[in-house]
């Protein structure tokens, strides 16, 4: 959640609480065909309690030096490799929105082209939601994040969201060293959404029933870099048991 520039715009830190996410998206048009749900754990039966089919996959984490220097020498490669526009990815340089920009990764690349089933994760007619996404769907990930900045809509709804949590929020100019990334399967491929990095990290071959599988292989690598740490936390965002059709 650091802030990506000095002297950068800042926002309340969002909790990791799918309650919260669940009233903060649902009133800005997510469909009630999908709803946020906690992961409690990477063994088999916890994973298999998830709701499935699983959209995206959201991470909470601790910054410190051993995940900033893996994130250094990821973006060296990362300076190497292509880029997938089929993938909805936005830059943050607002400081701790990451939170925000987490759920706008997972729900921007669920919309139109993606179904599981025969539920389809549209934004409602006429809802924010629907509108940001059409606003922004033809932009670069740095022209996303200057909409972003500029939204005063979203920035009051986080703003909501981010006091509602369980425990009472930070002073806005308190450092801040969680930060929330994103996992989806896009195309046949696992991409990590961290808007701290310049684009995308492919991280392999993946499907809609295996996403959630295949992010926790990567999610227990963040882990393994702080191991005595609580400071983890995984939310899916998952297809409802009765979704609109």
């Amino acid at each position: 959640m650091a802030d990506e520039a000095p002297g950068a715009k800042r926002w309340l830190p969002l909790e990791a609480n799918p309650d919260i996410m669940n009233q903060f998206c649902h009133s800005l048009g997510l469909s009630e065909a999908a709803a946020f749900y906690d992961v409690y754990g990477f063994d088999d039966d916890l994973l298999a309690m998830v709701p499935a089919p699983v959209l995206a996959v959201l991470f909470l984490y601790p910054i410190n030096a051993e995940s900033e220097a893996a994130s250094k020498s990821q973006e060296e490669k990362l300076r190497r490799e292509g880029q997938n526009e089929s993938v909805y990815f936005m830059k943050q340089t607002v400081g701790n929105a990451c939170g925000t920009i987490g759920l706008l990764h997972a729900i921007g690349n669920n919309t139109s082209q993606i179904q599981h089933g025969n539920t389809k994760i549209f934004p409602a007619e006429g809802s924010y939601f629907k509108r940001f996404f059409e606003s922004t769907s033809k932009l670069s990930p740095s022209e996303r994040a200057s909409y972003l900045e500029n939204d005063r809509e979203l920035e009051g709804a986080h703003c909501v969201a981010a006091a509602a949590g369980d425990t009472a929020p930070p002073a806005i100019d308190t450092p801040v060293n969680l930060h929330f990334i994103c996992f989806v399967c896009v195309d046949g491929g696992l991409y990590e959404l961290d808007g701290r990095k310049e684009q995308p990290v492919y991280h392999g071959p993946s499907s809609p029933s295996s996403v959630l599988k295949d992010s926790v292989k990567v999610i227990q690598n963040f882990v393994s870099m702080n191991p005595g740490s609580l400071d983890f936390n995984v939310i899916s965002l998952s297809k409802t048991e009765n979704p609109e059709t």
